[in-house]
């Protein structure tokens, strides 16, 4: 099987030469596929909203390899699509090669900034949100002790991490919070096996309640927290509902929002950065049937009077991003 059909597949192929618009926008997901449950998902989300609400047709690609990300962006550039969305920050180095060689499509990329003339930047304030779940998790925690499983370790993940340590000691000063990365590769997107080691392993320092940040790991870290009988925390999306009254909330990153509204600008996309944080609904919290029972109305007026001084600039969230130290957490 040529690499092509193996990471096209038949469904991708026939979108791909089906005589669609030219003007058709197209997603690339990142890997770990688009049913993780979270980042790529959330991505999904947004492309069929889209398509609902137009009766628009997209195109899509699901990568195998890190190998296939330049190869996946040029045949979709080079179909007609415009513009392209990308999810990840991976494909950033790919993006700044292959912009420049097709000027007359438009790009998108989540999570990472490529300065081209064609390219639209999307990134999300992560620490925000995260700094929100960070209170609720303090506020629940009986042990004062909590945990956080990253993916892969990059800065991007040690600002979620940055974030929910801080919200966690704006609550309880003297709590602890033990933090743990999946691993230095892509493959920690995608081992639910060893999040679910991670978690037992926090459980037994005495972590209550766990946040993981670490796409289809994540959903790992979810079930063995449920089957320990500590609460979870996910991410991305909402993911209350895989254990309803084990999640204590999830981390809302409004991934969809960045697609749909990309793919709504159409060839009009307009380059440059944008930030979508707490203010612009970036970032959230999730509450809804599932996790009701385990957020009382304290919790909750608490956490929403912090997310209104975020908003308004009282509390500032630290930034990994832009300053590498972590003064809630030593990793």
């Amino acid at each position: 099987m040529t690499l092509m059909k193996t990471f096209l597949g038949a469904a991708a192929s026939l979108a791909l030469s089906a005589g669609m618009a030219a003007a058709d926008p197209a997603i690339i997901y990142d890997l770990g596929g688009k049913f993780d449950k979270s980042f790529n998902e959330a991505a999904y989300n947004g492309a069929e909203r889209w398509k609902a609400e137009t009766g628009g047709t997209y195109k899509e690609l699901e990568m195998q390899s890190e190998a296939q990300r330049e190869q996946a962006l040029r045949r979709l550039a080079e179909s007609g699509a415009n513009p392209v969305v990308m999810t990840g920050f991976a494909f950033g180095d790919v993006l700044n090669t292959v912009a420049p060689d097709f000027p007359d499509t438009k790009f998108a990329i989540i999570d990472m900034v490529v300065d081209q003339p064609n390219v639209k930047s999307v990134v999300f304030t992560e620490e925000q949100g995260s700094y929100l779940v960070g209170m609720m998790a303090a506020m629940a925690s009986q042990s004062g002790t909590v945990g956080f499983v990253g993916g892969m370790d990059i800065p991007l993940i040690r600002k979620f991490a940055c974030g929910y340590a801080q919200g966690v000691k704006a609550v309880n000063p003297d709590a602890t919070v033990i933090s743990n990365m999946t691993g230095s590769t892509p493959a920690a997107w995608n081992d639910p096996v060893k999040g679910g080691e991670i978690a037992k392993a926090q459980k037994s320092q005495g972590a209550d309640v766990i946040y993981a940040a670490a796409g289809g790991t994540g959903l790992g870290v979810l079930q063995a927290a449920a089957d320990e009988g500590i609460l979870s925390i996910g991410v991305d999306s909402n993911q209350n509902y895989l254990h309803p009254g084990q999640v204590l909330t999830s981390m809302l990153k409004r991934v969809d929002n960045a697609v749909y509204d990309a793919f709504t600008s159409g060839t009009d996309i307009e380059p440059g950065i944008a930030v979508m944080d707490l203010k612009a609904g970036g970032v959230d919290y999730a509450l809804d049937e599932n996790n009701a029972p385990l957020v009382s109305d304290e919790m909750k007026a608490a956490v929403d009077e912090a997310k209104a001084k975020i908003q308004a600039g009282e509390i500032a969230v630290h930034d990994y991003m832009t300053d590498e130290t972590c003064p809630a957490l030593t990793f």
